[in-house]
C-alpha cells in the first residue's frame, strides 16, 4: 500500500513538473536547439532523480554511449527508457508518431529538436523525407533512435520487428547500435504503480554497415531480445509477474 501511495505521488509530481520545466526554459528554447535539449534533459534528469528517492527506482545506463552519427535500434517498454536514452545521448533524434507534434509543450520541443515525425502506415515516405532533409542539411547530425517493434512492448510479450529499421540501416549506411532494457518491469506501459529496483538501458555491440537485410534483422533481434531477457531476469522478472 505504501508503494502505491508513493507511486501516485511520483506520477503526479512528474506530470506537473513537465509544463513547469517546459515553460521555464521556453524563452531560451524558442531560439535555440541547445535550449530545447537542455530543457528536456533537465526534465529527464529530474524524473530519474526523484524516482530514486520517492519510489526507490534507480536508473543505470550500461555499455559505451554512442556519439556522432549513428543509428540506434532500441527495445521500447515504457516512457522511462525514452528518458534514459535521451538523457544519455548527446543529440538524440527519435523517430516518433506524428500525433506527438500536437501534444502541449512536448510537441513544440520535439519540433525544435528536429525529431522525426512519422504518419502511421507511411514510415517509408517519412524515411525518404528524412534522408532528403539530412542530405540538404535541414536536419543536424545526431543519433537517430528507432524502436524496431514500433511500439511499447510489455515484458513477456512478443511483437515482430518491423522492416523499417533495416531500410533505415541500409539507406543511412551508418553503424547500428542495438539497445536493450528492462524498464517495463518497473514502469509499466499502463497504470500508476512503479516498482522499486534497478532499471537498465544497455547499449550493445554495434552492427557495422553493409550487412544484408535478413541477416541484419536476425542479428538485431537476437541481440536486443537476448539482452533484454537477461536484464529482466536480473531484475527478478518472471512470466506473469
Amino acid at each position: 500500500m505504501l508503494q502505491w501511495i508513493r507511486s501516485i505521488i511520483y506520477v503526479i509530481q512528474a506530470t506537473l513538473s513537465m509544463p513547469v520545466i517546459g515553460l521555464a526554459f521556453a524563452p531560451w528554447a524558442m531560439f535555440s536547439k541547445r535550449g530545447a535539449y537542455t530543457a528536456c534533459k533537465t526534465y529527464a534528469a529530474w524524473c530519474m532523480w526523484s524516482a530514486r528517492w520517492l519510489i526507490g527506482l534507480r536508473c543505470e545506463v550500461r555499455g559505451k554511449v554512442p556519439e556522432g552519427e549513428v543509428l540506434i535500434a532500441s527495445k521500447h517498454q515504457s516512457f522511462l527508457d525514452i528518458m534514459m536514452i535521451f538523457h544519455a545521448l548527446p543529440r538524440a533524434k527519435f523517430i516518433m508518431k506524428r500525433e506527438i507534434l500536437w501534444t502541449p509543450v512536448i510537441g513544440q520541443y520535439t519540433k525544435r529538436m528536429q525529431m522525426i515525425a512519422v504518419d502511421r502506415g507511411k514510415r517509408g515516405k517519412a524515411i525518404q523525407k528524412m534522408m532528403a532533409d539530412v542530405e540538404s542539411g535541414r536536419i543536424d547530425p545526431g543519433q537517430i533512435v528507432i524502436y524496431s517493434q514500433g511500439t511499447r512492448v510489455a515484458p513477456g510479450t512478443y511483437v515482430p520487428y518491423k522492416v523499417g529499421t533495416s531500410v533505415l540501416y541500409e539507406q543511412l549506411g551508418q553503424t547500428c547500435v542495438p539497445a536493450a532494457t528492462n524498464a517495463g518491469y518497473f514502469w509499466p506501459r499502463r497504470g500508476l504503480y512503479r516498482r522499486p529496483g534497478l532499471a537498465v538501458v544497455e547499449f550493445l555491440e554495434p552492427i557495422e554497415p553493409g550487412m544484408a537485410k535478413a541477416e541484419f534483422m536476425a542479428t538485431l533481434e537476437e541481440r536486443v531480445e537476448g539482452a533484454s531477457d537477461r536484464l529482466l531476469a536480473e531484475a527478478g522478472w518472471q512470466a506473469g509477474s
